[in-house]
């Protein structure tokens, strides 16, 4: 009888021994899966954060986590007021003086019926601002297509149709002339230079009332956390400055203005 209680309770301490290393394997996996980094956001919810975030914020944050300036020139301005976010399909054309019609800018138009729904068109015209790069049937087109907006560094024309489409335009000019006999079609998804930033297909192009930013595609995640934390302290600084009156206190409590 001796023995076989000795053997009961050898049997009940190996369990009890088995249980812990259960619960402290458990404990250990919880652990590590808490230690483990946030995952990445997809590209949507990434789409999603810029579209939310303030442009001001996102070119704040390109500046104080890279040193790099991030917006376009001061007179890329909307046709109305309008904000988007998408990664960018750049459109490059060279000046040149030619007889071939639409034909020479067909590269162009592809560019527009092969982009993928949420993009946003990047139209470079080289010396180009009097020139309209696109108009209201482009435009149509891009609407229909499900392009978030388009961002032209050159001049847009037909302001009526593209207003009553409320397709979001910014461009740097209004003229009523046309690209056709004037340029060529010099490549798409290129490097290009638009109002003073480089572009690449892929990058994120963030538009407000206070112009337009582009976010490196490599880097789009973090540009976008430091925007979020740049929004929020400016968000709760503004009731803090309308209690105390004081814009001296609200910066050097927040660190920020």
């Amino acid at each position: 009888m001796k023995f076989i209680r000795i053997l009961g309770l050898t049997a009940c301490a190996a369990l009890g021994c088995a249980l812990l290393m259960q619960r402290g394997a458990v404990a250990q996996n919880k652990s590590a899966a808490s230690a483990k980094p946030p995952a990445s956001p997809t590209n949507a919810e990434l789409i999603e954060g810029f579209r939310m975030v303030e442009v001001a914020s996102v070119s704040d944050a390109i500046e104080q986590l890279y040193g790099q300036r991030a917006y376009l020139s001061h007179d890329m301005r909307p046709v109305f007021k309008t904000k988007f976010a998408g990664p960018a399909v750049t459109v490059l054309l060279k000046k040149e003086e030619h007889s071939e019609g639409s034909k020479a800018s067909q590269g162009m138009l592809d560019a527009i019926d092969n982009a993928a729904p949420g993009s946003v068109y990047v139209m470079v015209l080289e010396d180009g601002l009097d020139y309209a790069g696109i108009g209201g049937l482009m435009a149509t087109a891009m609407k229909y297509r499900g392009l978030a907006g388009a961002v032209i560094d050159g001049s847009v024309r037909d302001i009526p149709q593209i207003t009553r489409l409320q397709f979001p335009v910014y461009s740097r000019g209004i003229v009523p002339s046309t690209t056709i006999n004037h340029f060529r079609f010099a490549g798409v998804n290129v490097a290009v230079r638009c109002a003073g930033v480089t572009v690449n297909a892929g990058d994120i192009i963030a538009a407000d009332e206070d112009g337009v930013v582009v976010a490196p595609r490599a880097h789009a995640a973090d540009i976008l956390k430091k925007a979020q934390e740049l929004d929020d302290i400016e968000h709760r600084m503004i009731p803090f400055i309308e209690k105390y009156r004081s814009i001296k206190e609200a910066v050097a409590t927040f660190g920020r203005i």
